[in-house]
This record gives structure tokens, C-alpha cells and sequence, in this order.
């Protein structure tokens, strides 16, 4: 069999694995990327980013690319127990996964081969690995990159087991929303957070992209909830009655498009140092959507791997399973895996708990809130009356 020779294959093109080869390309190195989409098609993930991951995007170098195709919100209303009680400033950009992905894959340098086809096997051997490809072509690669998502073939072909860390842990919900006929929304953004744990939900976000106002429900239902069944086949009349005071700040809204319902698994592989071979994003660990840090871990590995741990790699030959050990156990990204599966925990306690503790930490929340967005205007006037006496 006539094998074909790369420095790095990335195996699998969604946001980790696109960024990394547009990062490595750019760095010059002789880099392969394998998915059997040439572009990527619509999936319901991702779909927006807030400043930190916008940061984080920056330190890629592919920021101005995304935030071009990406639409932004100045500013977002948040509603508690049905009152406005903040009209907080954000840096969030919203932007479909597909287009974010697409966006990322076209600056990949010309120089990285991008084959339309699907890895079958890898054979971790010696200095090199050996990967089959449904095309029929074969690769030897000094480093393999896994962002293969949720796709456990390859990963159970090396021996690596996956760890269930909460089960049914998040159902997503997104849709696309419009306003009544010849009217448009007051909000540019709205955060909507129901009245009572009872519905076991964490909120609702609409935001804008550049297709129109996207909204995304987190719920802490499971699949058999006869909920779900309200929202496949009349999702409008579900969300007049988990949210019936939406309507004072969105007005006669219509669902428009399909509803897309996606349960999410937290978990994390066990043991996963192999020579030669190093998982990232998805492929390693899932993160809690309603949380809004998945794409913050993504981009955390890629940075790491990219600026720092790919190119120590290359320097030597082969590159063991203690060298990628050094990667799944860097500070920085032991601390980003730690800070979001934490964050999931405890927002999943807080919005379904119904103990005393958290009724007072809800009512502490809502008055903190109410607080500052009763004393924002001011603050901003008075910054404004500063700035004047300069101009």
C-alpha cells in the first residue's frame, strides 16, 4: 500500500479542528485535514460568542474573518420574574455553527491538503501513525489531531473510554424567531429567565445573526417529558405557556422554521495520552451549552496546542504519550475544563433546586440585578459628563 507522508492530521473540520489547521497552516507546517463534508452543513451547536470567547478567537489570529460574518448585540435586556430588570452592554456576536465553521475553514492556507473523506482506522505504530481513509488512500502522520465531536469509532479503536460525568445533563432547544407582521423587536438582545424551578429551566436568550433573531431554551427536562412533545409539534403554543409574560417584551412573536431539540451527556475520556495522538474539543470532553463555555474550552486547546505544544513536539521525534500528557494536563487547561464543568453543575443546582438556600440566592440575584440596572443609566450619564469636560 503506497502511504502518503504529513507532519499533523486533523481528523474531523468543526471549530476545533478547523481552527487548528488554519493556525498550523499559517505557522507553516505541512498539515492534512480529513472530514467528509468539504463544507460544513447546518448543526445545531454553537451560536454565538460572548466577549471572553471573542478574546480567545483573537489570540487565533481568525477573529476578523468570523466577526465579519457574525451579527453583534450592543446590548441586552434581562427579564427576572417578569420585570426588566437590566439593560446590561455586551460583546456577544451571533453567528450560526455552520457559518462560524465555514467562515474559519476558508482561511486555511492553499498549502494544507483538505481531503473530503472519512477516517476509518488509525494504527498507532513507532515513530508514525498510519490512518485509513474512505477514499481509499492511506497517511502516515507524525501527530495526529482528534476533533472528531462526539464520534466515539476512532476513539474506541485506540482503547480510549469515554467517562460519563452527568447524564442527560442539558436539553437545548433552538429556533429561529420574528417579530408580527410590520413590527420589530424593542430588545436587540433579551435574556428571559423563567419565574419558578418548577419548570426546570434556565433561561431563554434571543439574540440577533445575520439570518434574523435566534433563540436558544436551556431546560433540565429529560427525553420522555411530555413537554417535548408540545414543542415537535406546537412549539409556539409551548413557549406561550412555559413563558406567558415573553409577550409584554417580544410582542405577537412568531416561530418560524424547525425546531431543532438536542440532549446533551457531559463526559470525559479516561486515560487518553497515546503517542502520537492528541484529542481536542468535543473529542475529549462535552461542555453544558446553557453554560456558554463550550466554545471557550475548544479555543483554550487550540491556542495551547497550536502556540506552544505542537511546535515543542515537532522538535523531537517520535513524540510519546508523556508529551501529550503534558497537554491534557497543562494549568490553563486544567483550569478551563475544571471552571466549565463547574459552572454547569452549579447552574443546573440553582435552576432546579427549590431549597432555601437557593430561593434566597434567586431573590439576592434579582435584587443585585434590579440594583445595578436601576443605577446603570446614572453611571452612564455621569461617564458621559466626564468625557465632555475632555472633548
Amino acid at each position: 500500500m503506497n502511504l502518503q507522508d504529513t507532519d499533523i492530521a486533523i481528523i474531523g473540520a468543526g471549530l476545533a479542528g478547523s481552527t487548528a489547521a488554519a493556525m498550523l497552516g499559517r505557522g507553516g507546517y505541512k498539515v492534512t485535514l480529513v472530514d467528509p463534508s468539504p463544507t460544513y452543513r447546518p448543526e445545531f451547536k454553537c451560536e454565538k460568542l460572548d466577549g471572553s470567547q471573542i478574546e480567545l478567537l483573537a489570540r487565533t489570529g481568525l477573529s476578523e474573518a468570523v466577526l465579519s460574518q457574525a451579527a453583534s448585540d450592543d446590548e441586552v435586556w434581562v427579564v427576572r420574574y417578569g420585570r426588566l430588570v437590566d439593560r446590561r452592554p455586551s460583546r456577544r456576536s451571533g453567528i450560526m455553527y455552520a457559518d462560524l465553521v465555514n467562515a474559519i475553514r476558508r482561511q486555511v492556507p492553499g498549502h494544507v491538503k483538505q481531503l473530503a473523506a472519512k477516517a476509518n482506522h488509525i494504527d498507532i505504530r513507532g515513530k508514525r501513525t498510519e490512518i485509513d481513509l474512505s477514499d481509499g488512500s492511506s497517511w502516515r502522520a507524525r501527530l495526529v489531531v482528534l476533533a472528531t465531536g462526539l464520534n466515539p469509532g476512532l476513539r474506541s479503536s485506540v482503547g480510549i473510554e469515554c467517562k460519563t460525568l452527568s447524564r442527560r445533563h442539558t436539553l437545548c432547544i433552538g429556533f429561529d424567531i420574528a417579530p408580527g407582521s410590520g413590527k420589530k423587536f424593542m430588545f436587540p438582545a433579551l435574556t428571559y429567565f423563567p419565574d419558578s424551578p418548577e419548570h426546570r429551566c434556565a433561561y431563554l436568550t434571543l439574540f440577533p445573526t445575520p439570518h434574523g433573531m435566534r433563540a436558544n431554551l436551556f431546560a433540565y427536562w429529560q427525553p420522555e417529558d411530555p413537554r417535548l412533545q408540545d414543542w415537535r409539534h406546537a412549539p409556539q403554543s409551548a413557549l406561550d405557556t412555559l413563558m406567558p409574560g415573553l409577550k409584554k417584551f417580544a410582542g405577537d412573536y412568531v416561530i418560524t422554521g424547525r425546531v431543532a431539540i438536542r440532549p446533551i451527556d457531559l463526559i470525559r475520556v479516561s486515560q487518553p495520552a497515546r503517542d502520537g495522538m492528541v484529542m481536542v474539543g468535543d473529542a475529549y470532553s462535552t461542555s453544558c451549552p446553557a453554560a456558554g463555555t463550550g466554545a471557550n474550552k475548544v479555543l483554550t486547546d487550540i491556542n495551547l496546542l497550536a502556540s506552544t505544544y505542537i511546535p515543542r513536539w515537532l522538535e523531537k521525534n517520535p513524540i510519546s504519550a508523556m508529551d501529550v500528557d503534558a497537554f491534557y494536563c497543562d494549568p490553563a487547561k486544567l483550569a478551563c475544563e475544571d471552571y466549565c464543568y463547574r459552572k454547569a453543575l452549579r447552574l443546573r443546582e440553582m435552576t432546579t433546586s427549590a431549597s432555601i438556600g437557593n430561593k434566597c440566592w434567586r431573590a439576592a440575584r434579582f435584587a443585585a440585578q434590579s440594583a445595578i440596572g436601576a443605577m446603570r443609566p446614572h453611571l452612564v450619564s455621569s461617564k458621559s459628563k466626564e468625557l465632555s469636560q475632555f472633548s
